[in-house]
C-alpha cells in the first residue's frame, strides 16, 4: 500500500505539472525571433511599439534584472492585477504577482506617450503587456523586481472571443530583445513591414527632405529568405503533454493492477 501511496502522489505531481503547462507559443529572445513570427501579423505594429516604449521605461543592470520605475498598483501606464483566470500564462508562483499593462481606458497618475496611447486608441486598445513581479515585503522601498514579461492582445467581452487574452498572439519577451528594443530610439526609427525590418533611421533634416520616405527595403535574397512561423515549439509542448498523459495513465493501470493481486 505505500508503494502504491507514492505512485498516487507521483501521479498528483504529474498532474499539477500537465495543468500548469501555460499557452505561450514562443519565447522572443531577439528582433530575429520578431521577425519568425510574422512581424507586422502575429506581433503587430501597434504592439511593437507599445512593447519599445516598455523597454525605455524599465531599468535594466548589469545582472539582467528588470527593475519597475512605477506602481502597478497605482493604475500607472493602464495596470492592474492580473488574476490568470483563463491560464494564459504559467501558474503564478508563491510571492509573486501578474499585472496587466495598457489598457487606455485606466487612468493613473502616470500616462502612456502620446504616440503610444494614440496607436492603441486607433488598434482598438487591444495591446497588452503582462509583467510577472516579484513582491516586495512591506515597508521595503527598493524597486520591485519584474522576472518575466509577455506582449499579448485583449479582447473586450462583446467581441465573443471566448477569452480576454488571446493565446494565439502571446509571446514572452526576454531581457535580451527588451536591451536591443532599448537601442532603438522612439522618435526615429523606421519599421518596414513588408520586409521585416527593424532599422534605425537617424537623418539629418536635410538629408531627410531629400529622402521624404525614408524606407529602406531589404535585398532580394533577404526576402526570399523571408523567416516564417516556427511550429517547434508548439510540437515539443504537445510531445510533452502526451508524454505526461501516457505516464499518468500507466501509474494508475499499474497501481489498480497492483492492488487487485496483492494479498488482501
Amino acid at each position: 500500500m505505500k508503494m502504491f501511496g507514492r505512485m498516487m502522489s507521483c501521479c498528483v505531481a504529474l498532474l499539477l505539472t500537465f495543468s500548469s503547462v501555460s499557452a505561450v507559443r514562443q519565447v522572443l529572445n531577439s528582433i530575429t525571433d520578431l521577425r519568425s513570427v510574422g512581424f507586422g501579423q502575429s506581433v503587430n505594429d501597434h504592439s511593437f511599439r507599445f512593447l519599445r516604449w516598455f523597454a525605455s521605461a524599465v531599468d535594466i543592470n548589469i545582472n539582467g534584472d528588470i527593475r519597475l520605475t512605477f506602481n502597478p498598483n497605482s493604475g500607472d501606464y493602464g495596470s492592474h492585477h492580473y488574476g490568470n483566470y483563463e491560464q494564459l500564462l504559467e501558474r503564478v508562483p508563491w510571492g509573486y504577482q501578474y499585472y496587466s499593462l495598457g489598457n487606455i481606458h485606466r487612468e493613473g497618475s502616470l500616462r502612456l506617450p502620446h504616440h503610444v496611447f494614440q496607436s492603441e486608441h486607433e488598434y482598438g486598445n487591444r495591446a497588452r503587456i503582462i509583467i510577472r513581479v516579484r513582491e516586495q515585503n512591506v515597508g521595503q522601498r527598493t524597486p520591485q523586481i519584474i522576472d518575466r514579461v509577455y506582449i499579448t492582445q485583449h479582447y473586450e467581452t462583446s467581441e465573443h472571443r471566448g477569452t480576454e487574452y488571446d493565446p494565439q498572439h502571446t509571446y514572452q519577451v526576454t531581457t535580451n530583445l527588451l536591451r536591443q528594443l532599448r537601442s532603438f530610439s522612439l522618435d526615429h526609427d523606421n519599421i518596414n513591414l513588408q520586409s521585416r525590418r527593424v532599422v534605425q533611421v537617424n537623418y539629418s533634416s536635410h538629408e531627410y527632405n531629400r529622402r521624404p520616405h525614408a524606407v529602406l527595403h531589404s535585398s532580394q535574397s533577404r526576402q526570399n529568405n523571408a523567416f516564417v512561423f516556427s511550429e517547434s515549439q508548439d510540437d515539443n509542448t504537445c510531445v510533452y503533454c502526451f508524454i505526461c498523459a501516457v505516464v499518468i495513465v500507466a501509474s494508475l493501470v499499474f497501481g489498480l493492477l497492483y492492488l487487485s493481486y496483492s494479498p488482501k
